[in-house]
């Protein structure tokens, strides 16, 4: 369970085209086809895992815009990546919106305490989807 890199090198946000790079952690095959779908159509390059450990990794190599974080993931929790996230001196400006199926009253009080900066509930509203992720980048 590599990462797999959606878009090339070029798009990263150091290079010429300035496209902001959004890394999507998500386990699920069909969610990960569609956020990367939904942001390449609206101008973003993407890398995507299905890993928390390899979400580290990628992070600290492309320095992303923003990172959309499953907060169930196989291996290790979201919530317990993002604090990693936000305990590296180097990471912890990168925002971290969660995207989890946690609807319960009470969730996002959680999530938010946990270091992410905003929180989408799947399944997703594109409208919204979109503008969260436009309003941190």
């Amino acid at each position: 369970m590599g990462a797999e890199m959606m878009a090339p090198m070029a798009d990263s946000p150091q290079q010429k085209n300035g496209r902001p790079l959004v890394l999507i952690v998500e386990d699920n095959e069909l969610n990960m086809k569609l956020f990367n779908d939904l942001l390449e159509a609206h101008g973003y390059a993407t890398l995507q895992t299905r890993d928390g450990m390899e979400a580290l990794r990628l992070a600290r190599l492309h320095n992303p815009d923003l990172i959309l974080m499953d907060i169930q993931l196989p291996e290790v929790s979201g919530l317990e990546v993002t604090k990693w996230l936000k305990e590296d001196d180097a990471l912890r400006a990168i925002p971290v919106i969660a995207v989890t199926a946690f609807a319960m009253k009470g969730d996002e009080e959680k999530i938010r305490e946990g270091g992410c900066e905003a929180y989408i509930a799947k399944p997703i509203s594109v409208a919204k989807f979109l503008q969260t992720v436009q309003d941190f980048v």
